[in-house]
């Protein structure tokens, strides 16, 4: 019994050392598994915001084309309004991942985006009035693309901003 109590120091250290341990490693597998959940789903959210991005880009550059001042011929102004109803429909599909996958400030200032393309989506189609301001509908759309991405890119902690739209207004042609 005395070797026992001679060893109990050493027996109460090892025991204190190997719950240390499990626990050291649990503490660390949890800190890597989170970080790489991190990691998965701001690659998703990455491809949804640029999906998303592209989809509007080609919406907006389709209407653009057919709201010029100068009228295309009737076949190639069929072919482009088709071309635009597909982009509205990639634009509306890439649209669930940021709802799915953006925060709150990245889904509004994309609404606000799409928002303001629509704007020359409805021009293009034909469903303005007069009072429609085709580079006003432009430059809201340039802003809300701005907005888009400083949004999109704090929601990633990326750094840095870039912002485009007062450069455009600046070396813009007539449009």
């Amino acid at each position: 019994m005395n070797a026992f109590l001679d060893q109990l120091p050493t027996l109460i250290g090892v025991a204190i050392g190997t719950l240390g341990t499990i626990l050291a490693t649990s503490v660390s597998d949890r800190a890597k598994w989170t970080r790489a959940q991190a990691v998965r789903w701001d690659e998703r959210r990455v491809d949804a915001y640029a999906t998303f991005a592209r989809a509007v880009k080609e919406m907006h550059l389709v209407a653009m084309r057919l709201t010029r001042s100068s009228p295309t011929e009737t076949a190639e102004r069929e072919a482009d309004l088709h071309v635009l109803d597909e982009a509205d429909n990639e634009c509306s599909k890439a649209w669930e991942g940021v709802l799915l996958l953006g925060d709150a400030a990245t889904v509004d200032a994309g609404r606000n985006w799409r928002e303001a393309a629509y704007q020359l989506v409805a021009a293009a189609r034909g469903r303005t009035d007069d009072r429609f301001d085709r580079e006003a509908a432009v430059r809201d759309t340039d802003e809300g693309r701005d907005r888009f991405y400083a949004a999109a890119r704090a929601s990633l902690a990326v750094g840095g901003a870039v912002a485009q739209a007062h450069w455009l207004t600046q070396r813009r042609r007539p449009i």
